[in-house]
């Protein structure tokens, strides 16, 4: 089905969604047809097949399906073990629900700031925080009570969650030689890059775990909330499974250990089937809609700080990212893009240690400047693989008006 070039004045959609269904609605329409005939909605034959398809699109053994991202990461630390007294390193600079699934298995989340650049954890800075908590002195931005937590629950360092930002893959070879160093694990977040690519691997095969999110604004999204664990090892496969259905040993009513209703829905699986065997060309088209974003706000003078992808990476554009020079400038740019019917977004708008719901770590502004910077400068402007040339024109065009 051809879409036409909208005309000058037409609003524009961040993310468009009809687009992609009208090129996929006949194999949507049979394949969720085909689970209202079986009836299977809970874990039907479409969550087996969408599994084994996504573990052979990544190249990993065993792909879990199940509720959302959010729960993925959290099956993932509870199939570790992880607990109160426990420290897991990760970035302020995401959303939430990085920071908040350790919360919810009783550990203390210990943020470590991100690069200027690529936005994504900084190894050097990890490894100071590693020992910081090791030798519990003041050497690092750690948490203000730290001390009181090392004492009442003698506080130690278990994993790294490191968060794939923006479609781009954080730097795995540092990142698990880290771990390796210090007798950690790393689990990959990335909810915002399946698909991308980290020196010839695909995102979700980078560390021990790998959780990634099918919201529908995700670079593969499917029509409602979604996600999945990836991993090679067996044993861990099958503590992921027994986790997503309640702890479940040899059948439900066998609960072997504490565990969640995080299951898959089957008709969000028939949705990403179709959408799957696209996701290859959509990549390419969105790299293709970046191209043209960097070449056409340099070449209009637009003033801003666009991407950049290091050699050896390839991003999947979760979002297209760029940095004003300040927070005036930005919300002046917002504005006259709102006034032409195209939408932005602000991810993300206060870093995570300066939460509400951190605020008992004691963190304090200063700690993490990069993050902080960042959070007053950045902004997204639409991104999907069907956005036409001349819609980034006049984006690009409306962009460099500003003064």
């Amino acid at each position: 089905m051809k879409i036409e070039t909208p005309h000058e004045n037409i609003p524009i959609p961040f993310i468009d969604l009809a687009r992609q269904q009208a090129e996929i609605l006949p194999e949507l329409e049979r394949r969720i047809s085909r689970v209202l005939q079986h009836g299977k909605y809970i874990m039907g034959p479409e969550v087996e097949e969408l599994e084994n398809a996504l573990s052979e699109f990544v190249s990993v053994k065993h792909a879990i399906g199940c509720s959302s991202g959010t729960d993925a990461l959290l099956m993932a630390l509870m199939a570790k073990g992880v607990g109160p007294g426990d420290a897991i390193i990760t970035t302020p600079f995401t959303f939430v629900a990085t920071a908040e699934v350790i919360s919810l298995v009783g550990a203390t989340p210990i943020f470590v700031d991100i690069d200027p650049v690529f936005f994504n954890l900084v190894p050097e800075e990890l490894e100071q925080a590693v020992k910081a908590i090791l030798e519990n002195d003041g050497g690092y931005p750690l948490p203000r009570n730290f001390a009181s937590l090392a004492e009442s629950r003698r506080l130690r360092p278990r994993g790294i969650i490191a968060v794939d930002l923006f479609g781009l893959p954080s730097d795995y070879d540092a990142i698990n030689a880290i771990a390796r160093k210090y007798d950690l694990f790393v689990i990959e977040d990335a909810a915002q890059s399946f698909g991308a690519t980290y020196k010839g691997k695909r995102a979700c095969s980078l560390a021990e775990l790998a959780c990634t999110s099918f919201f529908p604004a995700k670079p593969l999204g499917c029509y409602g909330d979604g996600g999945a664990v990836f991993t090679e090892s067996d044993e861990m496969a099958e503590r992921l499974k027994s986790v997503r259905v309640h702890g479940q040993g040899s059948d439900k009513y066998d609960n072997v250990r504490v565990g969640l209703n995080a299951r898959l829905d089957t008709l969000q699986a028939a949705v990403l089937l179709p959408k799957l065997k696209i996701f290859p060309e959509e990549i390419k088209a969105r790299n293709r809609v970046a191209s043209l974003y960097n070449q056409m706000l340099i070449d209009f003078g637009a003033g801003l700080q666009v991407p950049f992808v290091p050699e050896r990476y390839e991003s999947v554009w979760a979002q297209y990212s760029v940095l004003a020079d300040d927070a005036t400038l930005r919300k002046k740019i917002q504005g006259a893009l709102q006034k032409e019917g195209i939408p932005t977004a602000v991810y993300y708008p206060i870093p995570l240690h300066l939460q509400t719901a951190y605020a008992h770590l004691g963190y304090a502004k200063g700690d993490f400047s990069v993050a902080e910077e960042m959070s007053e400068r950045i902004f997204s402007l639409p991104m999907h693989p069907y956005l036409k040339e001349k819609e980034i024109e006049r984006i690009c065009r409306t962009i460099s008006a500003v003064d």
